[in-house]
């Protein structure tokens, strides 16, 4: 029997926090030259991981929009969420290695750092078996966010947590209790929830938002301060800690 090998590949490209600037130079490379490009994107909408690479793309490239098949609309733990998504990632999944298989080099865009929360994660365990995948990290957002309040996220011993907005407020306020420094991810119309967690924790007024980090319309902001309904989805909380660390005059 013939095994027939994939002659083509998966390339998924990390495109940092949102500023194009800050996309790393192997990335920017891969991209500029890629003649299939997929990125995510919610229907109707440019995506965000098009709107970074505008002006990129060689004028020769094959765009492929993955368009998902809900975002809000139904809650995340429903049985119909995870099965159109699961349905959704299988798809896309077939349809690059399809292209691979035939010998294109495919180049998938991810915001932040693909494997850090990314979607193409759920690419990356149908594909990786099947055909050659690279990952290129990128920026994680978060990152860029703590870097544009000019104000380092740890000192010293700290230790930092990284949240979902869409956890259990009891767990919300677990973490918060006991971490020194926090970034809570996936805000948006969960942060009344992040809001009083932070609040019962006592920690309110030490926390900020930060809205599209390193892109046009870049806003920053004391969470206290902020209509808690008022949040995009790219928004990210922020609590810096204040740990061990060298003082003026070389004491301790």
């Amino acid at each position: 029997m013939t095994i027939t090998m994939p002659t083509g590949r998966i390339i998924c490209a990390g495109l940092g926090p949102g500023d194009p600037d800050l996309i790393s130079v192997r990335s920017d490379r891969v991209i500029r030259s890629a003649q299939h490009v997929a990125y995510f994107r919610k229907a109707g909408r440019q995506g965000q991981a098009r709107r970074i690479v505008d002006g990129m793309l060689a004028q020769t490239a094959r765009e492929y929009p993955m368009e998902y098949p809900v975002t809000t609309e139904i809650p995340f733990d429903s049985p119909d969420y995870n099965r159109l998504l699961s349905a959704f990632y299988d798809d896309w999944a077939d349809r690059l290695r399809g292209l691979a298989m035939a010998g294109h080099e495919v180049v998938v865009l991810c915001e932040g750092d693909p494997f850090f929360y990314g979607s193409f994660m759920h690419l990356y365990i149908r594909l990786r078996d099947v055909v050659p995948v690279e990952v290129i990290p990128g920026i994680p957002g978060m990152v860029g966010c703590w870097n544009a309040t000019g104000v380092p996220i740890t000192w010293g011993d700290d230790v930092l947590t990284v949240l979902m907005g869409t956890l259990p407020e009891e767990d919300l306020l677990r973490h918060m209790q006991t971490s020194d420094a926090l970034a809570i991810m996936k805000t948006g119309r969960n942060l009344p929830r992040v809001r009083r967690a932070l609040q019962a924790a006592g920690r309110l007024q030490d926390a900020w938002l930060i809205e599209r980090g390193t892109m046009p319309g870049q806003r920053m902001a004391r969470l206290a301060d902020v209509d808690a309904a008022d949040c995009p989805y790219f928004a990210i909380v922020l609590v810096h800690g204040h740990g061990r660390r060298p003082v003026a005059g070389g004491d301790e």
